[in-house]
């Protein structure tokens, strides 16, 4: 079956993705590596750059999404990747100056996390005006396969680099996929239209919330929203512990750790590609809410994992499990909420849904760090496992099917050649 093309602007777009995608491959964990090998710090500092960057980032993040809405999302996108690209530069240069200290990796990690979120609000907005509704599941299929491959290639690749050249290096490599995300999104052709403005009031603490007014009022977006962000954020909440488990506990080799972890990736692969298939022979509804209770069967078999190849087949299976689910759902509920978001209030919508999701996987994981230190990791992961197991109860019993096309949409390029 040939390629289905989506045209030239989305090819540039998807290249821009790719490109931002494998550089935080190769540079997954930098500025972890950084602060443990260059400047010594603890576990707690570790943890406490990932958290304080997640947390504060997704505050500053707040007015980011009414500010955006009548505005061009290119330059937002352009902007975010150049901020980025700054922030994790000033690294490599502080280092060579001899200034380098951890307060600079928690400033370098909140700018990161707000401008993802901003980044990630305004090119869903910006994927929305640029398709048509029944092209959202193949276009965010392709983007959900890119991050996967990603993972799977990106972190070995970069591993054995910094172990050649240092962390730094891999600082740059993130630094240098944000850059050439940059140039790729300079590149789509054709115009982008401003978006209508409603008025020319200023921006109200009103319109802050009316992201989250909008995905608490609609009536199937609400359910996936509370599912979704609860679900990602007991999966990431148990990864520092089975780390904890395996490496300490069970006594795994760091190669075993990372090719267990790993080897699942290619899950990612099968299923993004399956839901483009899955999508027009079964509907969004069925394969959300079965792809969205497959996906929440798997973490709780992390618990049972012991010493030894078994312990690693475990892991891998499950993780395997896992990666497949969450790449069928993840598409499809991605282009289901675009298609149910008004567009004068996708930027607002996607901000909030990013907002929450950051700050949960914060909280949780910090809550499941004091519980894993209190019971064990086997237990925390466990008790995660059983929590995830009566989420599907959130999974909206109906949704309404994508609306089809009813007109040209501002913003949207002449594809009848593509």
């Amino acid at each position: 079956m040939a390629t289905r093309s989506l045209g030239r602007p989305f090819a540039w777009l998807w290249a821009a993705y790719a490109a931002s995608a494998y550089g935080s491959g190769l540079g997954f964990g930098a500025l972890s590596l950084v602060a443990i090998t260059l400047l010594h710090a603890g576990p707690a500092a570790v943890s406490g750059i990932s958290a304080a960057g997640l947390a504060i980032g997704a505050v500053l993040a707040l007015p980011l999404g009414a500010w955006m809405e009548p505005r061009r999302k290119r330059p937002v996108m352009i902007t975010a990747d150049l901020v980025r690209c700054a922030a994790l530069l000033s690294v490599p240069a502080t280092f060579a100056l001899g200034w380098l200290g951890l307060p600079q990796l928690v400033a370098v990690a909140v700018v990161a996390a707000a401008a993802k979120i901003a980044f990630n609000a305004a090119a869903g907005a910006h994927l929305k005006a640029l398709l048509a509704p029944e092209d959202l599941v193949v276009a965010n299929s392709r983007f959900e396969a890119t991050t996967w491959g990603a993972i799977t290639l990106g972190p070995p690749l970069g591993g054995a680099v910094v172990g050649l050249l240092g962390p730094v290096v891999a600082v740059v490599a993130n630094a240098a996929g944000y850059l050439l995300s940059a140039l790729g999104i300079a590149a789509i052709p054709g115009q982008e239209h401003r978006p209508e403005r409603t008025g020319t009031r200023p921006l109200r603490s009103r319109d802050l919330l009316d992201g989250w007014r909008l995905l608490l009022t609609h009536p199937t977006l609400r359910p996936l929203f509370l599912n979704t962000v609860l679900v990602n954020g007991l999966i990431m909440a148990t990864e520092p512990l089975a780390a904890v488990l395996m490496l300490g506990e069970l006594g795994f080799s760091p190669w075993q750790y990372g090719l267990a972890f790993a080897a699942p990736c290619l899950g990612g692969l099968i299923g993004s590609r399956l839901a483009r298939h899955l999508v027009p022979r079964h509907g969004q509804h069925r394969v959300l809410r079965v792809a969205g209770t497959v996906r929440v069967c798997w973490p709780i078999g992390l618990a049972l994992v012991q010493p030894g190849t078994v312990g690693v087949i475990t892991v891998i299976a499950v993780q395997l499990g896992l990666v497949t689910a969450v790449s069928i759902y993840n598409p499809v509920l991605a282009a289901y909420r675009l298609d149910q978001t008004p567009n004068d209030r996708t930027a607002r919508a996607l901000t909030a849904w990013s907002i929450t999701s950051t700050a949960m996987i914060a909280t949780l994981t910090a809550l499941w760090g004091l519980l894993g230190s209190v019971l064990g990791p086997r237990a925390a992961i466990a008790a995660a496992g059983a929590l995830l197991l009566a989420t599907p109860a959130l999974l909206p019993r109906s949704v309404r099917e994508a609306r089809p096309p009813t007109g040209p949409r501002p913003g949207v390029p002449d594809r009848s050649a593509a």
